[in-house]
């Protein structure tokens, strides 16, 4: 049974919290990358039972965090480009994110002078053809208050992630954008207290709070999940549109009622997601999934895909996750909080009555 997450403008006390939820943790005025997030709580939880003798301490997590609810669109990457990429030195660029029908960025122009633009209904969509060295850059741009120019260690190459190799990277402490551990990624997709209406175990099969495999995600023209309601996942070439056999969907279009318990969506299908886990001092981990998976077993929690970090595909993609902002309550914390609104305002409409009595 899936838990009660509750409303984020339930009073305007709150709504004030909510809106710290919203900005980029650089403060810029004039940042244009911003994310919707989704706090994850209950720090310290015990690792997954079901999946612990293959991924010791799996999905323990020491402290709170936040995580985007969303992959990173190709509107934001696009951002990023027109920002730093006008000569492109490291290839944030891929070729295939226009030349493929399920990719969603156009290049125009020479060197020196490279500008992007999002193809139509693709802004939206999760970027793909992107390799763990560009979800790097990504976030290192990010933590370095988005700036404009070359690609350099004040914009692109440090910051959070020195890049070298593309595994000998660690997260830097301090870091206010990061790609989130693999346990990170893990909590936020299949964790829910069994006491808060979580599975027996306090973790779920799928990331869409439940132990049934999702329904496979149908499209509309525009790429928008036509049958959003519960338990609905984009995998199994299901999604239709734009001329393609599965393509890439609207984040988040099926439904907060397949969100996991955290209220982040996709984590299962769409597009794999890059996680900062190293396996055999060879490769970074891809999990969730992806509209192209056929079955949907790579959505399950069991499944971990151990992956080169410059690989990149249609299949692809990443999310961000950063530290908790002073004064943003937990989802544990939202629930004292609307609790005692609604004592003070029993105890305010009793007030009111014994005047007028």
């Amino acid at each position: 049974m899936r838990g009660k997450r509750l409303s984020i403008d339930v009073a305007t006390g709150i709504a004030a919290g909510v809106a710290a939820l919203l900005v980029p943790l650089t403060g810029s005025a004039s940042a244009e990358v911003t994310f919707e997030w989704a706090v994850v709580g209950n720090p310290g939880n015990a690792e997954d039972p079901f999946n612990s003798a293959s991924v010791p301490g799996i999905g323990s997590v020491a402290g709170v965090y936040r995580i985007a609810r969303h992959a990173v669109t190709n509107a934001q990457y696009a951002d990023l480009l027109n920002a730093v990429a006008a000569t492109d030195t490291h290839a944030l660029y891929n070729v295939q994110m226009a030349s493929d029908g399920r990719g969603g960025i156009t290049q125009s122009g020479l060197s020196g002078s490279f500008a992007y633009a999002v193809k139509a209904n693709m802004g939206n969509k999760p970027v793909n053809f992107v390799s763990f060295f560009d979800a790097m850059r990504f976030v290192n741009w990010l933590h370095n208050g988005q700036p404009s120019g070359a690609q350099d260690a004040n914009s692109t190459e440090g910051g959070v992630y020195v890049i070298g190799d593309g595994v000998s990277e660690t997260r830097a402490a301090g870091a206010r954008y990061f790609i989130p551990t693999e346990n990170e990624w893990y909590k936020a997709a299949y964790h829910q207290p069994s006491t808060d209406g979580g599975d027996s175990d306090d973790y779920w099969l799928y990331p869409t709070a439940s132990n049934d495999i999702p329904a496979m995600a149908t499209a509309n023209a525009t790429g928008d999940i036509s049958n959003a309601g519960p338990n609905v996942a984009n995998y199994n070439f299901g999604a239709d549109w734009n001329g393609q056999n599965g393509n890439v969907t609207t984040v988040g279009s099926a439904g907060s009622l397949s969100e996991s318990y955290y209220g982040t969506s996709d984590q299962g299908g769409n597009v794999f997601e890059w996680n900062d886990a190293v396996v055999s001092g060879l490769f970074r981990v891809h999990r969730g999934g992806s509209f192209n998976n056929i079955g949907g077993a790579d959505l399950r929690s069991s499944s971990q895909a151990n992956v080169d970090p410059v690989a990149s595909a249609s299949s692809v993609g990443f999310r961000v996750a950063g530290p908790v902002p002073e004064g943003v309550p937990t989802v544990s914390e939202w629930g004292f909080a609307v609790m005692a609104l609604l004592v003070l305002g029993a105890a305010t409409m009793a007030f009111k009555r014994a005047r007028v009595a």
